[in-house]
């Protein structure tokens, strides 16, 4: 215990007042009770409770300049400093410049900070009686300065040890004379007495404060309640032009009492932001649910901090009634205050924050905005806006919610991230009246979420419009429960990958499996899609052949000669004739004859179409845009499927009039002409119409089929058929990339028509020619036979004149058949020299199966492509 007491703050400053005055114990009682009044004094700056953070930055500076043994040195000369008590204060505070001000490290919650009570009061005077840490000077004590111990002070009994438990904040009103005159040579604080006598005053004069005097920080104490709650004190007022509260440069005030209130006044320029926030938009009812939500999370904030105002308030009261007679221990200090509302402050300073954030913001955008302060490393403020973020969010959980367990969105405020289009009918429902808001799309909402809600909400509500399904959504899936609170909300939003993924995902499978069942099963949608690939992608091969058949001699006419209804009965009729006959009635009845719209010249051919009629909810896959597609392709395939049918009945021709035309040699060399050029024709259609059949439709369907098979919601099926058509399309050479191959593709298909017409003239002419050749052997073997002379002179003199007439037109035809031969071959190859040069491989495979013994390349060099070329191509597909 002796050991203790020689190293109890008392001993140490007693020991430190002999050493500088040089005087034994017994004749340093004055100075020790003047430098126990000056150390207990509640004029020291705030500045010293800032000393810890600056030395650990100093530090942590030397550290980041790799200089450790000037930190260590550094550390040590600290640590002998703080037992230097008499200086150290005044020393630290003039070395500190007035930026390096900051928030107290150590604090405490308001709800457990004590107040003014006369039992804690007592028992604080006894706790300080018995102990003698360094608490009991009241230099480092977070409660302020406490009483000074009676058992180190002289003086006139009871009323001197009365004096001492008021508290150091009472000392600067002992007289100077009761120091002794040798004191004078000791150094002075600055916050010391003066030399003149000072009289005793009361603490409740100073409090009341006096304008000529300085202002005491009682007053200020008074003025920082108000500017807490937003308004303006008698000294602290708010400053317009620099939007802040200032305290009047003429006021008389030390600059650490100054420094101290403006910090403390930040506070109140930060309700003022969030009040201001929150008035404006309270009584808005176009902010919304979602903004409504967040102006109550803020009024919940400042409840709790209007809470600690009116306990600091309350404080205030008890000690304006006992005056006097206060205990210091828990009087209200500006120190105290910068302790009490450190948390508040920083509360505060996050709520101003997220305000400035939010401005012009609603809805799932404003849900966006408080979700990304939540980022944030420190727990308190994390749960701040968690909480924040749970009454926020709980609005656009019950809309999504009701959106996706009964389809009914109720968005008056356009807040929820679902959008509704009222204007748009019901047969463009599905892809037209529901669409996707992105920018109220809360970040904690991922976009293939946001996509699923949308897909539930809006299958249900196609059930309900369009199908007619009147199956309850509870039937369809089972409906979870509503969040009942925001916690609940705020629980359901930290789990997005585990509980709330599992919710919507839920939804949506079970929503979208019935949907598809409901079009399967109910509206046989996949029927209708086979029926499209067999009769407008000419599938159904026995039906389209029988079909020409019968059309032929209808389509050979003029197109303004044709009557729809006639081609309907034919079109019943091949139906009837083929395997169409054993499709679905409900396909059948759907099949029809179109008549495109007629220009002058046109034959049947070119206005003739097959349609599908499609209505309800199939319309919803087969819209009017694909409608259009499947009857481009159709005028193209039935185009190259006659062009087949052509160069069928060529074939046909020259093989059955082969024989006839023998008995004239004169046509041999026309006759070979034509067999080469419709060689080389019926080898181009034949590759086109693989290329068409398998390379393109076949493999697309193929495709198609197995996204359909494989689809889990309507959406993938509308997308796999776009994506179907959007590739028959590019490959069959209908878009506008390949426009110039299927400018040179329809000059082929002219000039086979043109060749099949100039073999018709030949082979008519021929016949014509051969049957009056035969006539007229049979008429002179008749009249030989009837034994008179065959032929007269004249009659053999006609006919050889005939004859030579005939053979005359030989050398034209074999011109106009060169000619066309000519033509036909320099557009195979401009077409040929297109598709090497196309991007696409397969076209550039079709190029080479089209010149597979490179008989065009012979006859064109561009047809050649250089070395250098060829690598370069190769190259770049590597």
């Amino acid at each position: 215990m002796a050991a203790l007491d020689q190293k109890s703050p008392n001993v140490l400053l007693q020991n430190l007042c002999c050493k500088i005055t040089g005087k034994s114990e017994a004749d340093v009682a004055h100075q020790f009770q003047y430098a126990v009044r000056v150390i207990g004094s509640n004029y020291a700056p705030t500045i010293e409770r800032d000393e810890f953070l600056v030395s650990e930055k100093i530090k942590k500076e030397l550290l980041k300049q790799r200089r450790e043994a000037d930190a260590a040195l550094f550390s040590e000369l600290h640590r002998k400093l703080q037992t230097q008590v008499c200086s150290y204060g005044p020393l630290l505070a003039q070395a500190l410049p007035r930026d390096v001000h900051s928030t107290p490290f150590y604090y405490a919650r308001p709800q457990s900070l004590p107040l003014s009570y006369p039992e804690r009061s007592a028992t604080a005077h006894n706790s300080s009686m018995a102990t003698s840490g360094i608490s009991s000077m009241g230099v480092f004590s977070i409660n302020g300065p406490g009483p000074t111990p009676p058992s180190l002070l002289t003086g006139p009994g009871p009323q001197a040890v009365g004096e001492s438990m008021r508290g150091s904040r009472l000392a600067w009103t002992l007289p100077v004379s009761s120091s002794p005159s040798g004191a004078a040579a000791a150094p002075r604080p600055p916050s010391g007495p003066s030399s003149s006598p000072a009289p005793k005053l009361p603490q409740r004069q100073r409090r009341d404060g006096d304008g000529s005097a300085e202002i005491g920080e009682a007053a200020l104490v008074r003025d920082i309640l108000y500017v807490f709650q937003g308004i303006d004190g008698k000294f602290i007022k708010m400053c317009s032009p620099e939007n802040c509260y200032k305290i009047d440069s003429k006021v008389p005030l030390c600059k650490s009492l100054r420094d101290t209130s403006s910090r403390l006044a930040e506070l109140g320029w930060l309700h003022n932001k969030i009040r201001k926030y929150t008035d404006s938009h309270s009584l808005d009812r176009a902010f919304g649910l979602v903004g409504q939500s967040f102006c109550a999370a803020l009024h919940q904030e400042l409840k709790e901090y209007y809470r600690l105002l009116s306990v600091l308030h309350a404080q205030l009261q008890v000690e304006d009634d006992q005056g006097v007679n206060v205990s210091v221990d828990s009087s209200l200090t500006l120190r105290r205050l910068l302790v009490w509302t450190y948390d508040p402050k920083v509360r505060l300073k996050t709520l101003a924050a997220l305000v400035d954030y939010c401005q012009g913001r609603k809805g799932g955008e404003l849900a966006s905005a408080v979700h990304a302060y939540g980022k944030t490393g420190d727990p308190h403020m994390r749960a701040l806006i968690q909480h924040i973020l749970g009454l926020v969010s709980h609005p656009i959980l019950n809309f999504l919610y009701r959106w996706i367990y009964d389809g009914e969105l109720e968005d008056t405020y356009h807040e929820f991230f679902v959008a509704s289009d009222p204007t748009v009918k019901t047969d463009r429902l599905w892809h037209d009246k529901y669409s996707l808001r992105k920018s109220m799309i809360p970040s904690f909402i991922t976009m293939d979420q946001a996509r699923k809600v949308l897909l539930i909400g809006k299958s249900i509500n196609f059930l309900h419009q369009v199908c007619h399904d009147r199956t309850p959504p509870g039937k369809i899936m089972p409906a979870s429960k509503s969040t009942d609170s925001p916690k609940d909300a705020a629980e359901l939003f930290t789990d997005l990958e585990g509980a709330f993924q599992s919710k919507i995902d839920a939804a949506y499978f079970e929503t979208s499996k019935y949907l598809l069942d409901v079009l399967n099963k109910n509206y046989q949608l996949l029927e209708h899609l086979q029926a499209m690939r067999r009769y407008l992608l000419l599938g159904q091969g026995d039906f389209i052949r029988h079909l020409m058949d019968l059309l032929k001699p209808e389509l050979a006419r003029a197109a303004t000669t044709l009557y729809q209804h006639n081609l309907t009965g034919i079109l019943e009729t091949a139906v009837r004739a083929t395997n169409a006959q054993f499709d679905s009635p409900e396909i059948l009845k759907r099949l029809d004859v179109r008549l495109l719209e007629v220009s002058p010249g046109d034959t049947g051919w070119d206005v003739f179409s097959l349609d599908y009629h499609v209505e309800g909810p199939i319309a919803t896959v087969f819209t009017r845009e694909c409608m259009s597609h499947y009857l481009r392709v159709f005028n193209f395939l039935w185009r190259a499927k006659r062009m087949e049918y052509i160069l069928t009945d060529i074939w046909k021709g020259q093989m059955c009039n082969a024989k006839l035309l023998k008995s004239m040699p004169e046509l041999s060399g026309v006759l070979h002409q034509c067999h080469v050029l419709a060689s080389e024709m019926v080898h181009f259609i034949h590759q086109m119409q693989y290329y068409i059949t398998f390379e393109v439709l076949e493999c697309s369907w193929d495709e198609l089929w197995n996204k359909v098979q494989q689809a889990q919601d309507l959406d993938h099926i509308i997308a796999a058929h776009d994506v179907f058509l959007d590739t028959i399309i590019s490959r069959c050479l209908l878009d506008v990339n390949n426009r110039s191959l299927l400018n040179q593709l329809r000059a082929v298909f002219d000039q086979i028509i043109e060749f099949q017409n100039a073999q018709d003239t030949l082979y008519r002419s021929a016949l014509e020619e051969l049957q009056l050749r035969i006539q007229f052997e049979d008429k002179k073997r008749r009249r030989e036979e009837m034994g008179e002379w065959g032929v007269t002179a004249e009659q053999e003199a006609e006919e050889n004149r005939r004859v030579q007439e005939f053979k005359d037109t030989i050398p034209k035809m074999c011109s106009q058949l060169r000619l066309l031969t000519h033509f036909y071959q320099g557009i195979v190859q401009e077409f040929l020299r297109l598709l090497m040069t196309s991007s696409d491989e397969s076209l550039q495979f079709l190029s080479f199966r089209l010149d597979f013994n490179e008989h065009y390349k012979a006859r064109d060099p561009r047809l050649r492509p250089s070395l250098g070329a060829t690598r370069g191509r190769r190259s770049s597909n590597i």
